[in-house]
């Protein structure tokens, strides 16, 4: 059941990739706009203009070229919304499409062999009866056949072996098309069909004009060609119901999940990244096969052999080349390019033998971003060679990118092996590997590009990258180095909750830095190398989230640890008198107190824990009181104004909460 299930998956993808050629093909051509200037007038106009003194010649031109060009770009545009009509159909509704265009592909088929066959069976007649005086000629086919002359009918030269060939054909695609086309399956009209389609094969054989000949294949095609018009005219008005059909489904499911359900909704159904990646590759198996039928057609076969990689990485070069020339061929390269990031996630993820799924989004969040610098950057208006070096700068980008997605995955299990005090040795090792790479790579590929590429603004933005992944991985390091160290103390460390501050401080800034470096990068390029609307609205994304919520984000941060710890210092320090008379733990952290702060309350707790604390309120963790000092004038030290009932009342609520827990059962 698994196996069929996935045959019919495959050939629910497969039935799909058509469209898509048809889409890649019109807009190869530019939706049938011309790539050159309609205006510019040609040089035999100039000379009849001259000749005539008049500029009647020029101006019916333009306008007949301009009407063209119109009637193509409206066809263009139908026939990709056509084909995008048919990409999206139910798979039940895609079969009969199918089976219509291949009944009608059969028909055509069927009269272009037929033509073919009888064009050759009348020059065969006449070159027979004009060489008949002279040269003794062979019996003609029928002759053959009744007198089983079988060497003569199985000869390749002889047209009876070409009728023969054609009889053959017709069958299988008379069958074929009684199998397959849509029309009314009546017994009498079934019966009909093989003889309309073998029809001419029999004529050939018998002594008849050459006219009737030649006219035997467009009577033979008119029954099934009738029938195929008939299935259109018939099933119009289905298409029309379904199309609005569709519309009505799509209207519904919006009013009542949301566009954004839909769109996730249909794209699981038509399975697009799968479709589109099958797309690419077999378009790319079709210029691979051109390339090759090129080569061998000039001879350079031989060439391509002695020369080996070179001549095979220029054939990768031209494949890649042609593989993101229109926008669905930069589509399918997308999803080829996701694929192959989820499962360079996917490694990372089995070397890390993390439990995180973050992989699972490596291949989303690469795909997102190599469209996003394939639009940016103009990737299908660019020529051949700028397109090669603009795909491989972007993979250059995007593969920076991917390293900061490792270091997502590695950083919060180092954080993990350091805390938890983990003791499998493999599980660090491993992680310390992945670190290490994450540091040597970027630094060598920076150590190539700068010594091969002259500065530009590209290679500032792949080393800003490299550089901010460097400096992260670093501050994972201390900070993971840090809480070993706190866990083989065997006192509480106090200071180590600043020293991770600090840290994470300097690797935010930098990274902050970095932001505000490529911000003012893109715009460098958006206003002197290649502007642009979509550059010009990721720019302003990435100075929105990358900038401004980043900056708000820190300082927010920053004061409410300011904050915190001006209210701590308002705080009296416990003496050692009275934490020996104590001899407690703090209630945060349940850590033995070598040192404590003395709350309004009379409660002692870690200074460095009740500011952690302060970070989320400002009660005590046992009595809700107002944690720090109030001043003479009723304000506190960060002149926030305080009711001095407050203490009071939270202190009476905690009494009560501890009368109510002692009246339980025994």
């Amino acid at each position: 059941m698994a196996i069929q299930t996935k045959l019919l998956g495959l050939m629910d993808v497969i039935l799909r990739v058509p469209p898509l050629f048809i889409i890649d093909e019109l807009l190869r051509t530019g939706l049938g706009v011309p790539q050159y200037d309609i205006y510019e007038e040609p040089d035999e106009f100039v000379e009849e203009r001259s000749q005539a003194g008049e500029t009647v010649f020029f101006q019916s031109y333009v306008l007949s070229a301009l009407a063209i060009t119109m009637v193509k770009f409206f066809l263009s545009c139908l026939g990709c919304i056509s084909a995008l009509c048919v990409f999206m159909l139910w798979t039940k509704h895609l079969v009969t499409v199918y089976m219509y265009l291949m009944s009608v592909g059969i028909v055509f088929v069927s009269y272009w062999t037929n033509v073919s066959t009888m064009k050759a069976v009348v020059s065969a007649t006449v070159v027979g009866e004009e060489e008949s005086a002279t040269v003794e000629t062979h019996n003609s086919p029928l002759e053959d056949i009744l007198s089983l002359n079988l060497g003569h009918l199985l000869d390749t030269d002889s047209f009876g072996f070409t009728i023969i060939q054609n009889y053959l054909l017709q069958c299988i695609l008379a069958f074929t098309f009684c199998y397959v086309h849509l029309g009314p399956r009546y017994p009498l009209l079934q019966k009909l069909l093989p003889i309309s389609f073998m029809a001419p094969s029999f004529l050939a054989l018998l002594p008849l004009p050459p006219s009737v000949i030649q006219h035997a294949p467009v009577f033979a095609a008119l029954l099934p060609l009738a029938l195929v018009k008939f299935v259109l005219w018939y099933s119009a008005f289905n298409v029309v119901r379904t199309i609005y059909g569709g519309y009505q489904y799509a209207r519904t499911f919006i009013s009542n999940f949301g566009m954004s359900t839909l769109v996730e909704t249909e794209w699981s159904r038509l399975n697009v990244p799968c479709v589109l990646r099958t797309f690419w590759i077999l378009r790319v198996i079709e210029h691979a096969v051109v390339l090759i039928a090129k080569s061998g057609a000039t001879g350079d076969d031989h060439e391509m052999v002695t020369n080996g990689p070179w001549a095979f990485a220029a054939a990768a070069k031209s494949l890649l080349i042609s593989g993101c020339e229109t926008t669905t061929a930069v589509l399918g390269m997308t999803s080829a390019v996701s694929y192959i990031c989820h499962y360079v996630g996917c490694f990372f993820q089995w070397a890390l033998q993390a439990e995180e799924d973050e992989e699972k989004s490596i291949g989303t969040v690469s795909a997102i971003l190599f469209y996003i610098l394939a639009l940016q950057t103009g990737l299908t208006g660019l020529e051949p060679e700028k397109r090669f070096v603009r795909l491989c700068r972007n993979v250059c980008l995007l593969f920076t990118a991917l390293l900061h997605f490792v270091h997502n995955i590695v950083n919060p299990l180092l954080m993990s092996l350091s805390a938890s005090h983990n003791p499998s040795l493999q599980r660090h090792a491993r992680a310390l590997a992945v670190c290490a790479f994450l540091i040597l790579f970027p630094a060598s590929l920076l150590a190539y590009l700068w010594s091969h590429h002259p500065t530009s603004t590209w290679l500032l933005a792949v080393s800003a990258f490299s550089i901010e992944v460097i400096v992260k991985v670093w501050v994972s390091l201390a900070i993971y180095s840090l809480f070993l160290v706190d866990a083989c103390r065997s006192v509480f460390w106090e200071r180590l909750d600043d020293y991770v501050y600090y840290i994470r401080a300097f690797g935010n800034t930098v990274e902050f830095c970095f932001g505000i470096f490529l911000f003012f990068n893109g715009a460098w390029i958006l206003a002197f190398e290649s502007g642009g609307t979509i550059r010009a609205v990721m720019m302003c994304i990435h100075a929105y989230f990358n900038i401004w919520c980043e900056a708000k984000a820190g300082w927010s941060v920053f004061m409410k640890r300011r904050t915190a710890v001006r209210k701590i210092e308002s705080l009296p320090e416990a003496s050692g008198a009275q934490l020996q008379e104590l001899d407690d733990v703090c209630a945060i952290c349940y850590q033995e107190m070598r040192s404590a702060k003395i709350t309004r309350c009379r409660h002692f707790f870690h200074g460095v824990c009740l500011r952690k604390w302060l970070y989320m309120q400002d009660r005590c963790p046992l009595c809700h009181d107002i944690l720090y000092w109030i001043d003479s004038g009723g304000e506190n030290k960060d002149d926030e104004p305080v009711d001095d009932n407050q203490g009071e009342e939270a202190r009476m609520d905690f009494d009560d909460d501890l009368e109510i827990d002692n009246e339980g059962p025994d």
